[in-house]
C-alpha cells in the first residue's frame, strides 16, 4: 500500500514538473518568436561589470543625449540583475522615473516611452548580440532621434567586452529599417558617434573627447568622431585634431589652453609617451594638468594597444594614468 502511495504521488510530481516546463516553453516561445531556441541570455557573472561596496548595486556605462542633440557616454549605480546588460538598456527607456532621476543632469533619455527588452542574448563564438524590442522602439520623432538611438544602443552594450555588435529586432524580426529609414538588417558595430564634418572628405576618421560647452554646470566629455586627411587612424591625427579644438558652433569646448602645443607622441610597450610644451615660461599648474590629461587620456583611450600615457611637459614627467571613464553620476 505505501508502494502504491510512492508511486502515486511519483507520478504526480513528474506531471506537475512537465506542466511547468511546458508553460515556460510557450511563454519564451511567445516572447522571443521563432528564433528563441537560438538565444543564450547574457548573465552578470564575467569581469566586465564593476562590483561596488554596495553588494545590491553595480557601475555600468549607458549613453543619454544632451540638449545640443549629442550622445553623452556615463556610468551609473544601477540595481544588480542577473541579466545586466537588459538591466542597462532598461535604464535608458524613458519613464517618469528616469526623467526624474535625470533632472539635474541635462540629459534625456534615448528609448521610447513604453519600450520593452523582451530578449537579449549573445553568440560567445561572434560576439554578436541579438537585442529584441517591442515595437515602441520605432517611436523617434526625427531622423536624428532615431540615429542617436541606434548608436546608443550598440555602444551600450559594446561596453561589455563580450559583445563586439548589435543585431536589433522588433518583436522577434529583423527588420531592413526602422520608421525614419535607418538600416538595421545587419549587426551594427560601434562606429561614427556624434559625427562632425563630412567624414566623406578625409580619408580617415578619429574619435577625440571635448567637453559640453552649453551647461557648464554639468561638464560632461563626449566623444565626437571627426574626418582626418591622415591615410589611417592613428594616435598622431587624433592628438592633432584634440590640440586644434572642437569646431566653431559646436557647443563644445576644450580644456586644453590655447598656449599649449604638441610636441609629438611615441608609444612603446602599451604606454604612449605625450610631449607637450607651453610658450610661457612658468609653466602650467597642476589643476590644468590634470584637466589636459583627461582630454588627452579619454582621446588615447580610443586605441586598444594603449595602456597608459607618460605626459611631458617640457620635458618633465608630470601624470601617468588612463582615466577609466569619461562621466559618471
Amino acid at each position: 500500500m505505501i508502494n502504491k502511495r510512492i508511486l502515486v504521488f511519483g507520478l504526480i510530481a513528474i506531471l506537475a514538473i512537465s506542466i511547468v516546463k511546458l508553460g515556460t516553453d510557450l511563454v519564451k516561445e511567445n516572447i522571443m518568436g521563432k528564433e528563441a531556441d537560438e538565444l543564450e541570455i547574457v548573465r552578470s557573472d564575467g569581469d566586465d561589470i564593476v562590483l561596488l561596496d554596495d553588494g545590491d548595486m553595480r557601475k555600468t556605462v549607458m549613453y543619454f543625449q544632451n540638449g545640443d542633440g549629442y550622445l553623452v557616454p556615463v556610468m551609473k549605480q544601477i540595481p544588480w540583475d542577473e541579466g545586466i546588460a537588459k538591466a542597462t538598456l532598461s535604464n535608458m527607456v524613458d519613464s517618469g522615473e528616469i526623467r526624474e532621476s535625470l533632472i539635474d543632469t541635462g540629459l534625456s533619455a534615448i528609448i521610447p516611452t513604453g519600450t520593452i527588452i523582451n530578449g537579449i542574448s549573445i553568440n560567445e563564438e561572434t560576439g554578436v548580440c541579438k537585442v529584441d524590442f517591442n515595437g515602441n522602439i520605432l517611436n523617434t520623432d526625427s531622423k536624428e532621434d532615431e540615429e542617436n538611438l541606434i548608436k546608443g544602443i550598440v555602444y551600450t552594450l559594446t561596453e561589455f567586452p563580450r559583445i563586439k555588435e548589435v543585431q536589433i529586432m522588433v518583436e522577434g524580426k529583423i527588420l531592413p529599417k526602422l520608421k525614419h529609414g535607418s538600416p538595421v538588417s545587419e549587426p551594427i558595430g560601434r562606429e561614427n558617434i556624434n559625427t562632425l564634418g563630412d567624414l566623406s572628405k578625409g580619408k580617415s576618421n578619429v574619435v577625440v573627447y571635448f567637453i559640453d560647452d552649453s551647461e557648464e554646470e554639468f561638464n560632461y566629455y563626449i566623444p565626437v568622431t571627426i574626418p582626418t586627411m591622415a591615410p589611417v587612424t592613428n594616435v598622431g591625427s587624433a592628438l592633432d585634431v584634440l590640440f586644434q579644438g572642437p569646431p566653431e558652433l559646436s557647443g563644445l569646448r576644450t580644456d586644453i589652453p590655447k598656449d599649449i602645443s604638441l610636441g609629438g607622441v611615441e608609444i612603446k610597450d602599451g604606454t604612449a609617451f605625450v610631449d607637450i610644451s607651453t610658450k610661457v615660461g612658468d609653466g602650467i599648474d597642476d589643476e590644468k594638468i590634470s584637466l589636459i590629461m583627461k582630454n588627452i587620456g579619454l582621446t588615447l583611450g580610443e586605441f586598444k594597444e594603449i595602456e597608459n600615457v607618460e605626459i611631458f611637459v617640457d620635458g618633465k614627467v608630470v601624470n601617468t594614468a588612463v582615466p577609466v571613464f569619461a562621466n559618471e553620476y
